[in-house]
């Protein structure tokens, strides 16, 4: 169980590098798949500064996202419940809320950042205490 969630952590790592690599350096060609090439320069200067900010804790997302699969595998559905919501709900709806107030519109943008990276340091103890866990059943 310890191997397949390494594995699985580094696969969602992985991803996340690659998605981060592409909204970095391609931001353009892929707000283009929205049909947004006829759009203003403004339209587009946003957008890529969109992408680059809400997604740029991309790997983290990916993380996230594989501990909330792995808790509820394991049968730690609660777990994987609680911080799912704390991402989304809390944080991601608290964030979107509270940092327009001190960033303006920028605010919004890095809801989603900032979200990820504090559900990522809540999901390094869950993943901390699951390894020690299996250490003790020894899966």
């Amino acid at each position: 169980m310890k191997e397949l969630l390494t594995k699985l952590l580094i696969a969602e790592a992985s991803v996340g590098a690659v998605a981060l690599i592409l909204v970095e350096f391609f931001p353009r060609q892929l707000i283009g798949i929205f049909g947004a090439a006829n759009e203003s320069v403004y339209y587009t200067e946003f957008a890529i500064k969109a992408f680059r900010t809400y997604l740029c804790m991309m790997i983290f997302a990916c993380v996230n996202k594989a501990c909330f699969i792995f808790l509820q595998a394991m049968g730690k559905a609660i777990e994987s419940i609680i911080l799912s919501m704390i991402r989304e709900v809390v944080f991601g709806v608290g964030f979107a809320l509270v940092l327009p107030i001190f960033f303006g519109l920028d605010g919004v943008l890095y809801s989603m950042p900032v979200s990820d990276l504090i559900t990522f340091l809540v999901a390094l103890f869950l993943i901390r205490s699951t390894y020690k866990e299996l250490n003790e059943k020894r899966v």
